[in-house]
């Protein structure tokens, strides 16, 4: 394995703009990496070879030329399949749009490509993003490269398994109700959902339009930083894009944590009488110990409509999809039934049935119902009413504390195929995410530990727009502990106790 694929997105495109490391060799070390696990891991769906090596080529061009490019410059990059990328397809890993190829790229793909990073190609997901798992997919699972009999997470779950197997050193992924959090924690990389709004959604193929976010994931929260400062910023073609000065992402990481008020809010290790996993709260008790050990300040807080996470999500989030999803009917665009319908009605019936799978036919139908005449105010109403509750914890939390501390997931990845006939059982993987989407909270995941050799995650929630505090203590914990250099050819062995320790009083 190239020793290029060890560095960090900074790293590398320090070495790339002094000229020490060209943009081809470490694209080329990439896809060699790809071929190579590929076949086991699946993270990706299209591999855009050919246009990478192109694009590499006309960055190190450029920077021969004496051009002052940003900092990730001819850094590879891995791209969610449902952000629309200008003739490349994009499918959202379903046959309803297996053939589509949008004419026009996503906001953050237009700041991508001016950035001068090089896109390896399109990760897999769950279909129109809708599952916790990678297994939704149309086109095959990913497996966790930690254990390939388990789950990467979802939804996007190939970007996390492809930063984990070191194909790629950055990725994009897309956040409804955890989406990039848990497959980072899942993954043992690093994740953030920004606040609703600070990253644009134009181009981005929606699902509940109120909670969707793009976000960063990388290996660490340096380079997660550097990439949030290319996607963040207002868009006019969004309507819900924030008009809001971006902050320096990168210089915010030397602050550190003394003086951080760090809430622990109680209700995240428990849901409904079922606990988390006692490695996963060691795991975050432990990290709050290290944080205190920098000088923060951490104490238990509550947020007591935490209870009401799940039937609230999944009768809103269906709700936005079922009407984003209506116009998928083989008309437009993507899949038609072939001919023979005998009316429009069977044309729309039997194309729907066609593209979509399970997964994502059991939240249409659930949305459906809960906006139909005689449930709108039951259901969608009632959930949104119970959303706002759940906002005004987190505002009554946020008073007194600079940031909540919490898991990330109840539970390590669990096996392929576990929850895969138990709806119930795989919303419930969601539980800890969750809230940050209602309440439309920037949040991020990162690498606290690990259970039987699988890797744990710790969630750290802020403010409305304080993705620079977020970043900040997770890089401080970064800079305290070695989980997040961990990868799945290195074993784990002894590193949650040294964090144990050092909790504690006694850092190794």
């Amino acid at each position: 394995m190239s020793n290029e694929l060890l560095l960090t997105a900074a790293e590398a495109g320090r070495l790339i703009a002094a000229r020490k490391l060209s943009s081809v060799e470490l694209t080329r070390a990439c896809l060699e990496r790809m071929a190579a696990v590929e076949p086991r891991i699946h993270a990706f769906v299209r591999i855009t070879d050919d246009l990478a090596l192109e694009r590499a080529a006309e960055v190190d061009r450029r920077i021969g030329a004496g051009e002052k490019l940003g900092p990730l410059a001819g850094v590879p990059i891995a791209l969610k399949d449902i952000l629309c990328t200008r003739g490349i397809p994009t499918t959202c890993c379903s046959r309803i749009l297996e053939d589509f190829v949008p004419p026009y790229d996503a906001t953050v793909i237009q700041r991508l490509r001016e950035a001068g990073l090089v896109f390896l190609g399109k990760t897999n997901l769950d279909e129109f993003a809708m599952g916790s798992s990678t297994e939704n997919s149309a086109f095959g699972p990913t497996r966790n490269p930690w254990a390939l009999h388990r789950v990467p997470g979802g939804s996007s779950g190939g970007s996390a398994a492809a930063l984990a197997a070191l194909e790629a050193p950055l990725a994009i992924g897309t956040d409804t109700g955890g989406s990039i959090r848990q497959p980072a924690a899942f993954c043992g990389v690093s994740g953030l959902k920004p606040t609703y709004g600070r990253v644009s959604r134009y181009g981005l193929i929606a699902f509940a339009s109120s909670l969707d976010q793009v976000g960063p994931m990388a290996r660490d929260a340096r380079d997660c930083a550097l990439l949030l400062q290319v996607l963040a910023g207002h868009d006019p073609l969004d309507s819900t894009s924030i008009d809001a000065e971006v902050p320096d992402y990168a210089g915010a990481l030397k602050g550190g944590v003394k003086g951080l008020r760090v809430g622990i809010p109680r209700e995240f290790f428990e849901y409904r009488g079922s606990r988390v996993s006692s490695a996963i709260e060691e795991a975050v008790r432990a990290a709050a110990g290290v944080l205190e050990g920098l000088g923060a300040v951490c104490e238990e807080v509550s947020t007591p409509h935490l209870q009401y996470v799940i039937p609230v999500y999944y009768i809103i989030a269906p709700a936005e999809a079922s009407s984003n999803l209506a116009r998928y009917d083989g008309v437009a665009y993507g899949h038609r039934t072939p001919a023979g319908a005998s009316d429009i009605v069977e044309l729309y019936r039997e194309t729907r049935e066609q593209g979509f799978g399970p997964e994502v036919k059991r939240r249409i139908m659930l949305g459906t119902y809960a906006l139909s005449a005689g449930y709108y105010d039951a259901y969608y109403l009632k959930a949104s009413q119970v959303r706002t509750l759940i906002r005004g914890d987190f505002e009554r939390a946020f008073e007194h504390h600079d940031l909540l501390l919490a898991p990330t997931t109840p539970s390590p990845p669990f096996r392929l195929g576990e929850k895969a006939d138990d709806p119930v059982q795989m919303y419930l993987s969601d539980v800890c995410t969750i809230a940050a989407n209602l309440a439309g909270l920037p949040a991020m995941s990162i690498p606290a530990g690990f259970a039987d050799g699988l890797p744990i995650g710790l969630q750290i929630t802020g403010k409305p727009l304080a993705e620079a505090t977020i970043l900040r203590a997770a890089h401080a914990f970064q800079q305290a502990t070695n989980f997040h250099r961990l990868r799945p050819l290195q074993p784990p062995s002894g590193l949650q106790g040294a964090v144990v320790e050092w909790a504690r009083g006694g850092r190794r």
